[in-house]
C-alpha cells in the first residue's frame, strides 16, 4: 500500500493530518513524495531531499502490550540497515547513530523522524539514493556515489515490506532483539559524541551501547555513564 504523490508539503503531515481529522491512514500504508516543499527533520530543523530520493511516512498504530513508542526509530534504523547493507561496497562500514541516523563512514545517509498523536506514531525516512543534500553542520552521501542509484519505487515497496517485518518481530519478541541486533549495527563503543540532550546541555563522551529501554547511554570523561532518552546527537573528532 503506497500512495506515490508528485509533491506535497511533507509525507508525515501528511498522515498527521489525516490522524488530526479522525481519518486514519492504516498500518501499512506509505505515503511516498516526489518532492517535498517543507520537509523537516528533528527539532524543526528544515530538511528537503532532491528528486530521485525516497521521501515517504507510515504510520504504527500502537496496541497494548507494544514496546515503548520511541524505540520505532530503533526498528526503522534496522530495517534500512538490512535494506541498504547490500548496496554499498563496505557493508561494514554501514553503521546505525542513535537515534535516528544511518551513516557510512561519517556520512548521513539516511535519516528518521517520530511524531506522535495519540496513540498513533508517524514515521518519516528520507534516503540519499540519487543525491545527498549539503548540510552545514555533517557530511552527508549518496548512494549514487558507488554508481547508477537504486530505483525509487522499487526502494520504496522493498523498505514496506522491510519495515513491515521488523514491525511484527518488535511486537512478537519485544524490544531485547532489537536492541541487540541495533547494537551489533551501530557506531563501535567507545565512538566519541557530542550530545545536546532535552535540558539543552552539551555533553562530550563516548558511545557505550544502550540503555534497557533503548536509551543511549554515553560514558563521560570521568567514567561516569548517563542515560539520555531524547537529544541531538552528533560525531565528535577525535583529539589525537
Amino acid at each position: 500500500m503506497i500512495e506515490f504523490v508528485a509533491e506535497t508539503g511533507s509525507t508525515n503531515s501528511d498522515l498527521l493530518e489525516r490522524l488530526r481529522a479522525g481519518t486514519p491512514p492504516a498500518e501499512g500504508l506509505w505515503r511516498v513524495a516526489d518532492r517535498q516543499s517543507a520537509g523537516r527533520g528533528r527539532q524543526g530543523r528544515p530538511w528537503s531531499g532532491g528528486e530521485g530520493n525516497f521521501m515517504g511516512s507510515t504510520v504504527v498504530h500502537r496496541r497494548p502490550g507494544d514496546p515503548p513508542a520511541p524505540t520505532l526509530a530503533l526498528l526503522a534504523g534496522l530495517a534500512l540497515h538490512e535494506l541498504a547493507a547490500p548496496l554499498v561496497p563496505s557493508p561494514g562500514h554501514l553503521r546505525l547513530k542513535w537515534p535516528n541516523d544511518v551513516l557510512y563512514h561519517r556520512a548521513k545517509m539516511a535519516g528518521i523522524l517520530l511524531e506522535g498523536m495519540g496513540q498513533s506514531v508517524v514515521i518519516g525516512i528520507g534516503v540519499n539514493l540519487a543525491r545527498a543534500p549539503t548540510l552545514p553542520d555533517r557530511e552527508t552521501i549518496a548512494f549514487s556515489a558507488f554508481g547508477p542509484p537504486p530505483d525509487r519505487d522499487l526502494f520504496a515497496a522493498s523498505l514496506a515490506q522491510r519495515f513491515a517485518l521488523e514491525l511484527q518481530r518488535w511486537r512478537d519478541h519485544g524490544i531485547e532483539p532489537v536492541l541487540r541486533r541495533w547494537q551489533a549495527a551501530a557506531l563501535p563503543p567507545g565512538t566519541a559524541l557530542q550530545v545536546h540532550d532535552e535540558n539543552a546541555e552539551t555533553l562530550a563522551g563516548r558511545f557505550a551501547g544502550l540503555a534497557a529501554d533503548g536509551a543511549l547511554l554515553l560514558r563521560m570523561p570521568d567514567g561516569a555513564t548517563r542515560t539520555i532518552h531524547a537529544g541531538d546527537v552528533r560525531l565528535a573528532e577525535e583529539r589525537t
